[in-house]
């Protein structure tokens, strides 16, 4: 799949800050409604947040090493790799619920959480744009990174559309979770 680069990171970003604008809202909402859950092993508002937190406490690090210590120049376009183009598509939700096993050391099921999943939240997607901002100047096929698999790294371009696509991910959960409150 090949993207403008430049226009995939805009539109990256523009999901970027409706995450923000979207979690900034959610503030709004009683704790308890934040809290709530289906049954005891399903995710809660803020598991799903935190599971979101728990991702970008690897990737945003690891996004920010190999950005910052890289030193290609941003190119007219990007091709996605096929492995990181099937591992960004295969986040996005589908219609009929695609259920996925999660990590253990990324499953917040049962965590005792606050109102401070939120502004973590908030705070990595912050990060987040400041990573794509600074992803413009580089060769997203030329920048690689690692994954949470073991052994895998995936081009910069791909690495940011997982990330972002596993927040559309869970977002849509988390608005299904509201919907039944």
């Amino acid at each position: 799949m090949k993207f403008n680069s430049q226009q995939l990171l805009e539109e990256l970003s523009e999901q970027t800050l409706t995450f923000i604008k979207r979690a900034e809202k959610l503030r709004l909402e009683p704790f308890e409604k934040l809290n709530w859950k289906q049954n005891p092993t399903s995710w809660s508002v803020l598991e799903c947040l935190e599971h979101l937190n728990l991702y970008g406490d690897f990737y945003i690090p690891e996004l920010s090493k190999q950005l910052q210590s890289s030193a290609t120049i941003a190119q007219k376009s990007f091709n996605s790799g096929l492995l990181g183009n099937y591992f960004a598509q295969s986040m996005l939700p589908k219609e009929k619920l695609n259920k996925m096993k999660t990590f253990k050391d990324k499953n917040p099921v049962n965590s005792q959480l606050t109102i401070k999943v939120l502004d973590r939240f908030i705070q990595q997607q912050n990060q987040v744009l400041e990573l794509l901002n600074l992803a413009k100047s580089q060769n997203l096929n030329a920048v690689k990174t690692k994954i949470t698999i073991p052994l895998i790294k995936l081009k910069v371009g791909d690495t940011f559309r997982f990330l972002i696509n596993h927040n559309v991910r869970h977002f849509a959960q988390l608005e299904r979770v509201l919907d039944k409150v």
